[in-house]
């Protein structure tokens, strides 16, 4: 068999890999995406809870890049901060490790019925059913793929040039390091360059020290992906990529003896790569998980807290392109994008008065909000302004551009007059609620800024599918804002004392995340409209 075929073969059975990953992490996405995020947020209170989120998370996404890009936008929205951050990361090392030993597990033959379930799901058409769907046909698509690579790396294991290879490799562990970390890095995923080593026919030592290296360039994406974000979320990602370079350091010259003890140890056989980069992140997070803190700061001092110039009058709005109206609308799409980060901002550290019970961030809020109001006259006094040779589709541009920065408007003004004065009256009378109203709460505010974020990406993009996604999280919104009241009431029948003193206060700060919501949500609705997606009235027919 040619080199060509066969390289052909290993390229065809790793991109059908990647392709699988990335169906599942899309699927679980689509149809838990909103959950994952919350439970991500929520639970970050309590260390152990911090990794079983992360644990989760990756299992679930198939991917600790996608958990620790989560990771790192909360803790750059001052939702996590930077300890708690790093164990749900040591979380996500352990969730990735084990989904490679599931899909090791010898499981192949499942792989039809896994993709026949798969597709019948996807078709039903719903949210939940439908990203179900994809999920599980990627997870057949990834049992089909190690199969391929079983057999397409069946010539190598026996190949008389790579028996010449390896033991030079073998005597090189650095590189062979830097090699592994580099095809996880080109393959952007640990996962799938550990279960390549797997299928590879490698001495004990050299099997273990690749595996760090997977584990060393898996950390690599997110560091990457995170450059154009705050220096908080930089820190976390860089934090996990010091964690793993600390733990390939400490364990390489070790590699040989730790292959053999893995061999030895008593467990089902899933491949010596899989098995080490299970023991590997799990010994790392039991060693780490003490010093996470000192860790966190020391990343700080490498990399302080920048300082952000806020800017006091509109950045975009550029008077010289009124007469070109395209111009002069991007301008105005990119001023009122900023104003959307303040009103974000003003969230933000509501949440973080409510959740730190201290009404120090709420100072901010004031001004944000004054610089809010003045803003978006500003926008709307340009676009008034627009030059009279603007086209009936520029006119509707403007317009969608005007009714978005008056919601935006609108959230600033409830987050101002009723979320902080609300937290205010939580911190000032030392009113305390009952955990499963903090919970409930708490969860509502993560979906309000989760679905802020979303609206922001909407207005830029005009996705439509992001649009419908964001339409059909006002009903999650209205659901769990009913549920929430009731299950309050019920509390309240029951006499709790907590639930008795904080009653009003839960049902106002319930009653302005949904009315924030609702304006938020209300950018998707010209984008469905100009496409026939949206119906007058809710009323249902007779």
């Amino acid at each position: 068999m040619s080199s060509l075929v066969i390289f052909a073969q290993i390229a065809g059975a790793v991109a059908l890999l990647l392709f699988g990953i990335g169906l599942v992490r899309d699927g679980a996405t689509e149809a838990f995406g909103v959950r994952m995020r919350m439970a991500l947020g929520l639970g970050t209170r309590t260390g152990p809870r911090a990794f079983l989120s992360g644990l989760v998370a990756t299992l679930g996404l198939q991917s600790s890049t996608a958990t620790a890009l989560m990771t790192a936008n909360f803790v750059d929205r001052s939702m996590m901060n930077e300890r708690m951050a790093q164990i749900v990361l040591l979380g996500a090392n352990v969730g990735t490790a084990l989904t490679a030993v599931v899909v090791s597990a010898g499981l192949e033959a499942a792989a039809p019925a896994l993709i026949l379930l798969g597709y019948v799901l996807w078709r039903r058409g719903a949210t939940v059913w439908s990203g179900s769907g994809r999920a599980l046909i990627g997870l057949g698509l990834m049992l089909v793929s190690l199969t391929m690579l079983e057999h397409g790396t069946e010539f190598l294991r026996s190949s008389e040039q790579l028996a010449a290879f390896l033991p030079m490799l073998d005597s090189a562990w650095p590189v062979a390091l830097l090699f592994a970390a580099l095809l996880a890095v080109l393959c952007s995923s640990s996962l799938a360059a550990v279960l390549l080593i797997s299928s590879l026919n490698l001495p004990v030592g050299l099997t273990v020290v690749m595996v760090l290296g997977a584990n060393l360039g898996g950390a690599i994406p997110a560091v990457l992906a995170t450059t154009t974000l705050g220096h908080s979320a930089r820190r976390v990602t860089l934090g996990n990529l010091a964690v793993r370079a600390m733990g390939c350091l400490a364990v390489m010259p070790l590699a040989g003896f730790a292959g053999q003890a893995l061999t030895q140890f008593p467990m089902p056989r899933t491949g010596l790569a899989v098995e080490a980069h299970l023991a590997f992140n799990i010994a790392l997070a039991l060693l780490i998980w003490p010093l996470t803190g000192p860790i966190a700061r020391l990343v700080r001092t490498f990399l302080p807290d920048e300082e952000r110039e806020q800017s006091q009058g509109p950045a975009w709005l550029d008077e010289t392109a009124l007469q070109t109206p395209l111009l002069a609308l991007t301008g105005a799409r990119r001023e009122v994008m900023a104003i959307g980060d303040a009103v974000d901002q003003m969230l933000t550290l509501t949440r973080k008065a409510f959740h730190d019970i201290d009404t120090a961030p709420l100072a901010q809020v004031d001004e944000l909000e004054r610089r809010v109001d003045r803003r978006q006259q500003e926008v709307k006094t340009y676009l008034s302004r627009l030059g009279g040779s603007a086209t009936e589709d520029e006119k509707r541009q403007s317009i969608t551009i005007l009714d978005y920065v008056i919601n935006l408007e609108h959230v600033g003004d409830i987050i101002d007059r009723g979320l902080a004065p609300e937290v205010r009256k939580k911190v000032g009378l030392g009113l305390r609620f009952s955990d499963e109203g903090y919970q409930e709460i708490d969860r509502m505010f993560l979906m309000t800024q989760d679905n802020m974020r979303m609206a922001q990406s909407v207005f830029l993009s005009r996705d439509r599918d992001m649009a419908r996604r964001l339409v059909e999280l006002k009903v999650e919104i209205r659901k769990l804002e009913r549920q929430s009241a009731q299950r309050h009431l019920i509390r309240l029948r029951e006499g709790q004392a907590n639930t008795r003193e904080t009653s009003s206060l839960h049902l106002d700060i319930l009653r302005d995340l949904k009315r924030i919501n609702a304006h938020v949500i209300s950018v998707a609705h010209p984008i469905l409209d100009e496409e026939g997606l949206l119906v007058e009235s809710r009323l249902r027919q007779r």
